[in-house]
């Protein structure tokens, strides 16, 4: 079966509530949260539950629409100024995946176009129902367009899980193994485990298999050794944030990642909705890296693996510079050299293919 008939949808809306797919869960159990409130969304999104960017910012934009859904509020005004407290709300839910707040801007945007409350609620509920349509198909565009970079046979890493259950459908750095599985290509994928969560081990080395795609877990400090005896033709991963100049924020793990792929003469590639460029941030010296709590690294299913009282660094995230990335793979096209100048030629020219 294709990824279309195995699709697992992290996000349906239902209109009075949202089914969020929680990743917690994964992969022992399937569980799809019953969201009611937009109080829920910020849960979920804060400890986990939907994650990966666009996800990220689908949950975000159907937490408007449930907000509004419920308010009684019936001056227009008045509206507009709850609804733009609930969206700075949401927008603290998690600070370095731009995704984020980039959905929740066009949400509140599209209120913005209304005339009367009414107005503003329709506005605001097709918006994110086009977010998320948007989303499958850019996903399914970035698959396409790493895979002209692949061949037949290739074996491949990754990072972390960015893949269909962390957008709409088919995922970014995941997208290309989906298609090649379509068309009948035969890709092997090594997955890094991707501490502290181990989201490539419980969500990406899941979602392979269940797609019947050659995939082989390794633990992170394997993947210099891995990159150097298995034949790994190219690292592709996702990303969070990517800065104006391309330097990337990603799971915390990928700069090593990119490092030791530099080294090696190996092809270094970011899978990047353009949602997900953030022209605003010029460096990765802007990108702010979320710390989470140590008990992520002090505990292993709520057992305890490390000493009482041992300090505890937790970044979520790490940014690779742009010097260290191959290319990066969007929607609209591949980039690479001048990333600075390619990426916001890119965000402008609707007709651009690749550079």
């Amino acid at each position: 079966m294709t990824v279309a008939e195995k699709w697992v949808p992290s996000v349906r809306y239902r209109g009075n509530h949202l089914l969020i797919l929680d990743q917690q869960q994964l992969p022992h159990h399937t569980v799809y949260l019953n969201v009611t409130t937009i109080e829920h969304v910020w849960d979920a999104i804060s400890k986990l539950k939907v994650r990966g960017a666009p996800a990220i910012g689908i949950a975000a934009a159907f937490g408007l629409a449930l907000w509004s859904n419920s308010e009684k509020e019936v001056d227009h005004s008045s509206f507009l100024s709850k609804l733009k407290k609930q969206r700075d709300y949401l927008a603290s839910s998690r600070p370095t995946a731009v995704n984020l707040f980039w959905a929740l801007d066009r949400v509140v945007a599209s209120a913005e176009r209304s005339a009367s409350v009414e107005e503003a609620k329709k506005n605001i509920e097709a918006e994110a129902l086009l977010i998320q349509e948007e989303d499958e198909n850019t996903c399914r565009k970035i698959g396409e367009y790493a895979l002209s970079l692949l061949q037949d046979g290739d074996a491949v890493m990754t990072i972390c899980n960015a893949g269909a259950i962390a957008t709409s459908k088919y995922g970014t750095a995941l997208a290309p193994f989906h298609l090649a599985k379509e068309q009948g290509w035969n890709l092997s994928v090594y997955a890094n485990e991707t501490r502290p969560v181990l989201q490539g081990s419980r969500l990406t080395a899941w979602e392979l298999q269940a797609n019947d795609i050659d995939v082989t877990l390794i633990t992170d400090n394997m993947a210099a050794h891995t990159l150097k005896t298995k034949n790994i033709k190219a690292v592709i991963v996702g990303c969070d944030r990517v800065a104006a100049n391309g330097d990337t924020a990603n799971k915390i793990g990928t700069f090593g990642l990119a490092l030791q792929a530099r080294a090696l003469g190996i092809p270094f590639y970011v899978a990047c909705p353009l949602s997900t460029l953030d022209l605003k941030t010029s460096s990765g010296e802007d990108i702010p890296i979320e710390e989470r709590p140590e008990e992520e690294v002090t505990h292993l299913n709520g057992v305890r693996i490390a000493p009482e009282g041992i300090k505890v660094f937790n970044p979520a995230f790490d940014v690779t510079p742009a010097e260290y990335i191959s290319a990066i793979i969007t929607e609209k096209g591949i980039v690479s050299g001048n990333y600075q100048e390619a990426l916001s030629t890119l965000k402008e020219d609707e007709s651009i293919e690749t550079l």
